[in-house]
C-alpha cells in the first residue's frame, strides 16, 4: 500500500550504540569528571553518580577519613564494591575516582558494562583545579605538585585504555560536554 502523500515520512533514527550503557568518566583528580559528568547527565536525561560520593554514603566517612583511618587498600576494596553496584543499575553517567580505573578487575567490569571516557588534562590545568580543594588525600604533602605529576605519568598508560579520550581544558563545561557527546556518537562496541 503506497504511503499517503499528505502524511510525514516515518523515519526513526536507531538508538546510538552507547544508549544501553553507562557512560563512565575516568581520569586524574581535577580532570572535571564530577562537574562535567553532572552536566552530561543532565543533557542526556540520565542519572548522575559520583563514585567517591557513593563510597562516602556507604561508609559514613569522607574519602580523606577512609584513607586516614583504613588506608588506601581498604578504600579501593570499598570502591570496587560500590562500582559493581552502580554498574548493575540502569545506564547513567558515572564519575569514577582517579584511581578506580587502575584496578584491572574494575577496568574489565567497566569495559563490559560502560563506555569509558578518559577526561585528559595537562598538569598545569589539573594543578590549578586541585588547589581549589584540600580534600585530596594523595596531595596532602609538601611536594603535592610533584605527586600530581608522578600520578599523571604513572596513570596515563592505563587511562589511555579507555574507549574514548576527550581533552578537558579550561573554559565552559559545556564545551567538554559537547566534545563527549560528539565522541560518543563515534563509539562502537568492540
Amino acid at each position: 500500500m503506497p504511503a499517503d502523500s499528505d502524511s510525514p515520512a516515518q523515519i526513526t533514527d536507531p538508538a546510538p550504540a552507547f544508549a544501553s550503557r553507562t557512560i563512565a568518566l575516568v581520569g586524574l583528580m581535577g580532570a572535571g569528571k564530577s562537574t562535567v559528568g553532572r552536566r552530561l547527565a543532565e543533557k542526556l536525561g540520565r542519572k548522575f553518580y559520583d563514585s567517591d560520593h557513593e563510597i562516602e554514603k556507604a561508609a559514613g566517612l569522607s574519602v580523606a577519613d577512609i584513607f586516614t583511618m583504613h588506608g588506601e587498600a581498604d578504600f579501593r576494596r570499598g570502591e570496587q564494591k560500590v562500582l559493581e553496584r552502580l554498574l548493575s543499575e540502569e545506564p547513567h553517567v558515572l564519575a569514577t575516582g582517579g584511581g578506580a580505573y587502575l584496578n584491572e578487575e574494575t577496568r574489565a567490569l567497566l569495559r563490559e558494562k560502560a563506555v569509558t571516557i578518559w577526561l585528559s588534562a595537562d598538569l598545569e590545568t589539573l594543578w590549578r583545579r586541585v588547589q581549589k580543594k584540600n580534600t585530596r588525600p594523595l596531595l596532602k604533602r609538601a611536594d603535592a605538585k610533584q605527586v600530581l605529576r608522578d600520578l599523571l605519568l604513572e596513570r596515563e598508560p592505563v587511562y589511555s585504555q579507555a574507549d574514548l579520550i576527550v581533552h578537558s581544558k579550561d573554559g565552559p563545561h559545556g564545551t567538554a560536554v559537547n566534545a563527549i557527546i560528539k565522541a560518543l556518537k563515534t563509539w562502537e562496541p568492540v
